[in-house]
């Protein structure tokens, strides 16, 4: 097992809180599949495209399932923990951003930030399946999970674009 330097431990715990709190603080109910929508998704992306696959899964991955467990939504928490850990994976293996060398706004970068919203909805469709034993009422969350991936995407590109205009990976950089 490789050893975690200071900065990469703090890096990595401060996402872990930062996609627990988006998806917590800042969501919105919808009744129709006892869930709700938010914002967790865009810190899962930038972790992911910014920092790497490792610390899109970790963050993802813990950060989206201490949210269930706190947020009463306890049952969901072993899906979530799979489904938005392998989100990040996918998204960090696909994407490409090197800092000062690589381009933010690349083909790559949003293909990966497709692909890992995309693998999100279908898991949670299969979890729900499982969960409410029911592939037609699992059926009923995609419509709010794929507006829970989409406005992740446009939150992403917003502080994104900023943290990539303010060249924060000079400060960031874990490589």
């Amino acid at each position: 097992m490789k050893n975690l330097s200071a900065k990469e431990l703090c890096i990595k715990g401060l996402l872990i809180a930062l996609v627990a709190v988006a998806t917590m603080v800042i969501n919105v109910p919808v009744a129709a599949t006892s869930g709700y929508i938010h914002l967790g998704d865009s810190v899962i992306l930038i972790s992911s495209i910014f920092f790497g696959w490792e610390y899109g899964l970790i963050a993802g991955g813990v950060g989206s399932m201490l949210a269930d467990v706190l947020g009463g939504y306890p049952h969901w928490a072993p899906f979530t923990l799979i489904i938005k850990a392998i989100m990040g994976l996918i998204i960090g293996k696909l994407a490409n951003y090197e800092g000062a060398k690589g381009n933010f706004f690349s083909a790559r970068n949003l293909i990966a930030a497709s692909a890992g919203i995309i693998w999100m909805v279908f898991g949670y469709l299969v979890a729900g399946t499982i969960l409410k034993g029911s592939f037609a009422v699992a059926l009923t969350s995609v419509p709010s999970n794929v507006v829970q991936g989409i406005g992740g995407l446009v939150i992403y590109l917003v502080i994104g674009a900023a943290l990539n205009k303010a060249k924060i990976y000079r400060l960031l950089s874990v490589k």
